[in-house]
């Protein structure tokens, strides 16, 4: 009966420690991002500046950190929308260099998902639409989309339906690229504003949101860091 006691106390502090093991990686999940979300912030920033060396380094820590061949792409593509196409070319003509550098030493990335086709039960627009409502919280509306109306048909139908309709990169890694990008490049702090409140809606923390202005700061520049940090004091005062 002795035995049977002890082996039960023991059992229950083992149920114990492994329950507060388990409470502490997910507390720890959500305090930083993970080394996958890190890799996207880099390769997203130095694709915005045009850092191609520093690219180079980042698409290999970021495949070897877990991200895919298609994931990476579908990140340096998406940031055409952002950067241009120069800055996205050029970073996918990067990316090709090292593929085939990593492929000449027997490295075999996993290719991972291919995009699935857009739904054909709504046009552009209303995809668009329904996409950029979910991620915005709202409608989104005002004066400079009455002014140019063509801005607003793009932003739906191109943005949030051709790209962000892409199924093969879920909605808080984009946004995780979009304000890493936003914030390697000058004058435009409304836009990146917005995307913290977006990223906020895809379910990222403020504290995955202040990792990842640290990660800015350690990889890709002070001054980056702290306009980055600046703005998104702003948006949580307001929240």
């Amino acid at each position: 009966m002795k035995k049977l006691i002890v082996f039960l106390a023991l059992v229950s502090v083992m149920i114990f420690s492994l329950s507060c093991m388990s409470d502490a990686q997910t507390m720890n999940n959500d305090q930083t991002l993970d080394a996958r979300q890190q890799s996207i912030v880099t390769i997203a920033a130095f694709t915005a500046n045009g850092d191609l060396e520093d690219l180079s380094a980042a698409l290999n820590e970021g495949l070897d950190a877990g991200l895919t061949v298609n994931e990476i792409k579908e990140v340096l593509v998406q940031l055409y929308a952002y950067a241009g196409f120069p800055r996205s070319l050029n970073a996918l003509n990067v990316f090709m260099s090292v593929m085939k550098a990593r492929e000449a030493k027997g490295i075999k990335d996993v290719a991972g998902k291919e995009a699935s086709p857009l739904s054909t039960d709504k046009s552009r627009l209303e995809l668009g639409t329904e996409i950029q409502t979910r991620l915005s919280g709202s409608p989104v509306a005002g004066e400079i989309y009455t002014f140019a109306p063509a801005i607003d048909q793009f932003l739906k139908s191109h943005l949030f339906a051709d790209i962000f309709g892409r199924d093969n990169l879920d909605f808080q890694s984009r946004e995780i690229a979009t304000i890493a990008a936003l914030s390697s490049m000058k004058g435009v702090n409304p836009q990146l504003q917005a995307h913290f409140r977006i990223g906020m809606n895809t379910g990222l923390t403020k504290a995955q949101m202040n990792s990842l202005v640290s990660v800015l700061k350690s990889k890709v520049g002070k001054p980056e860091a702290d306009n980055a940090a600046e703005v998104l004091n702003k948006v949580l005062s307001n929240k």
